[in-house]
């Protein structure tokens, strides 16, 4: 019984040196192109926007800061055209359309509005970047705790990639996500090592094309 005890502490050991190196890694290597301040932010054609929750036809506290933060970048000029990336796999959970008429309802023109309504966690959401919307290079915005994750996979998959922080006051549950960030750093890791492709794909929509923003969706 040691025995096995003992081959599950030296494994539970080698888990978490592994998680903790990666993470030490990829935050290492992209703590720099995170952003606090609009002052000086570097300009960038497309700011892309990560879906994180919705109550009813609302965004989360999560989501509205950081639809806030590209709304800002956009009117600041400092981002031409915004990509929405969420979850729309149920009909009764849509952040795409939450996101998408939260910025038209804030002033942003819709032909620079671009919906991206398979971007089910960040990976598939870099990865449709760079191969359904031939995105080059991006501002990733999002609340800090995120943003080293999404700039390392943007990165890796050949988008130069820089982050504007979102943070704007209290979470609830942040230390938590936090936490859990540690085991999605070390999963994205692997991710990107094995080119890891996401289950829906698509046809392509360029960035520098026609918006494929739905009128009919306005309110």
């Amino acid at each position: 019984m040691k025995k096995y005890f003992r081959i599950f502490f030296y494994l539970l050991l080698i888990g978490l040196i592994a998680v903790i190196s990666v993470n030490y890694y990829v935050k290492s290597s992209t703590k720099t192109k995170i952003h606090y301040s609009i002052k000086r932010f570097p300009k960038n054609d497309v700011g892309i926007i990560f879906g994180a929750g919705i109550k009813g036809n609302e965004p989360s506290k999560y989501l509205k800061d950081r639809l806030d933060a590209g709304i800002l970048l956009y009117k600041m000029k400092r981002i031409n055209k915004i990509l929405l990336s969420g979850d729309n796999g149920r009909q009764e959970y849509d952040e795409l359309t939450v996101m998408k008429n939260y910025c038209y309802n804030h002033g942003v023109d819709t032909t620079k509005i671009f919906i991206d309504y398979a971007g089910f966690d960040t990976y598939s959401t870099m990865y449709r970047a760079k191969h359904i919307f031939k995105i080059k290079k991006a501002t990733l915005i999002s609340q800090e705790y995120h943003l080293n994750r999404a700039i390392y996979i943007g990165q890796k998959l050949g988008i130069k990639s820089s982050g504007y922080s979102a943070n704007n006051g209290e979470y609830l549950g942040y230390n938590y996500v936090r936490f859990r960030e540690y085991g999605s750093i070390f999963k994205s890791f692997f991710d990107v090592l094995r080119n890891r492709k996401p289950h829906f794909l698509g046809g392509e929509i360029n960035i520098n094309g026609e918006s494929n923003y739905s009128k009919e969706d306005k309110r």
